[in-house]
């Protein structure tokens, strides 16, 4: 892949030159889909990791200051030993707490379904990817069907301008009638539009393949790939043969993960009946005095320290627990119901990528025929229509049969590239 920057009137622009391929490998690391998608995944290992902290080790301190600033015994002194104060107008409690999770039913789902999460972020940025190569394929194709009609359409042109002239000379001569005239002037109207409507979306087209790219829409594409030569190159009679493994679909493992995450909440539900029990380990210090003298060194601290266990059993819940568990549980019986629906699509899909596919070469086949002969017979009504052995509507039609072809050989071959590229989706082909 060729980049490049080159110096634009007012200010520097970018500019880049692509073959197909290098677009799609361009697109999959900077379009704004998977760069969404990248991010995503990386979402994902960030919530899966958070999950897996609940269980592991958590340490807080805590620091207490207070100042009583009205006594609850005010005038009386409860200096014990001349060390703790219960009386004193300021004191401070600072500590630290160790707590560990000892048993926790949720926690384990829980952690199944971080990774569940993860397996479906990286799948969906699979499918990301899978998507935007079709998209590059046809943003890249509708550029190149739109420089191939401005080829076609100003050759049309230049040829129209040639007859008109011709026949302007004849009709001076007397030799033809000023409605054998007319008619190629409105011929070469119609072109003439025709070719002003292509050319304004030339930069549409160019722009809707930069944004596909992730570009900015101002950077100047140069495609080193043909219309021509791509059309030849995705012509693969073995893609059609090619046997469908349903298993690997990106669509099938993703609505697998998707029953996945909702069997593992359905467990979560019924987690919730069980027991919790964890532990906790604190060390504080506590210091008293009349004044703030909490940072000098005959400021007395003493030190306290405790063990504890907790266990919660959750007893009676008015049946609210029941309720959202039976709920899960609808929600696993239609994600299974969703994965056989996929199961059916993903076969009907395949089977008309792979018939569109191959009429698509059909058409293109025919197309093409159809385009050559298009020509010879317009070619023979200019050599009559100029030996006056034909009409000006005979011309006229003859040419608008040749134009209509000339268009829809150019769509047969766009048909190719994207029917393949669908196919390629379809039948869940990796990328290169």
């Amino acid at each position: 892949m060729t980049i490049f920057f080159g110096l634009a009137v007012s200010a520097q622009e970018s500019s880049m030159s692509l073959s197909l391929q290098e677009a799609i490998d361009f697109a999959i690391e900077n379009s704004y889909n998977t760069m969404v998608a990248k991010k995503d995944v990386a979402s994902a290992k960030q919530q899966k990791w958070e999950t897996t902290t609940i269980g592991l080790p958590q340490i807080e301190g805590q620091v207490d200051y207070v100042n009583n600033l009205k006594r609850q015994f005010p005038g009386v002194d409860f200096d014990q030993d001349g060390t703790v104060d219960f009386n004193a107008k300021q004191s401070i409690n600072a500590g630290v707490t160790l707590r560990q999770l000892l048993f926790d039913g949720s926690y384990l789902v829980g952690l199944q379904s971080a990774r569940t999460f993860l397996k479906i972020s990286e799948q969906a940025k699979e499918k990301t990817e899978l998507l935007t190569r079709e998209a590059v394929i046809n943003a890249y194709g509708n550029v190149l069907i739109t420089e191939k009609s401005i080829e076609i359409l100003q050759k049309n042109k230049k040829v129209l301008e040639k007859n008109l002239n011709d026949a302007k000379k004849i009709f001076q001569n007397g030799l033809n009638e000023e409605e054998d005239v007319e008619q190629l002037e409105i011929t070469l109207g119609n072109v003439k539009s025709q070719l002003n409507s292509v050319l304004r979306l030339k930069g549409i087209a160019y722009q809707m393949l930069n944004i596909t790219l992730g570009n900015d829409i101002k950077t100047v594409l140069t495609l080193t790939d043909s219309l021509d030569s791509l059309t030849e190159s995705n012509i693969s009679f073995e893609l059609v043969s090619q046997d469908f493994n349903l298993n690997n679909h990106i669509d099938y493992k993703i609505a697998q993960n998707d029953r996945e995450s909702k069997r593992l909440l359905m467990l979560y539900e019924q987690s919730q009946a069980l027991p919790k029990l964890s532990a906790f380990v604190n060390y504080n210090f506590i210091a008293n005095s009349e004044t703030f003298s909490f940072f000098q060194n005959q400021q007395q601290w003493i030190g306290t320290s405790a063990f504890g266990v907790s266990l919660n059993i959750p007893l009676f819940s008015s049946l609210r627990r029941s309720a959202k568990t039976q709920r899960a549980k609808i929600d696993l019986d239609i994600a299974d119901i969703r994965l056989k629906e996929t199961q059916e699509k993903l076969d009907l899909q395949v089977a008309t990528a792979k018939s569109d596919y191959q009429l698509s070469i059909e058409n293109y086949q025919t197309a093409k025929k159809n385009l050559r002969l298009a020509e010879r017979i317009e070619k023979k009504q200019q050599i009559k229509f100029f030996e006056g052995l034909s009409s000006s509507f005979d011309l006229s039609q003859a040419q608008n049969q040749l134009y209509s072809q000339q268009q829809t050989y150019i769509q047969s071959m766009l048909d190719v590239v994207a029917k393949k590229a669908a196919l390629e989706n379809a039948l869940n082909i990796p990328l290169k």
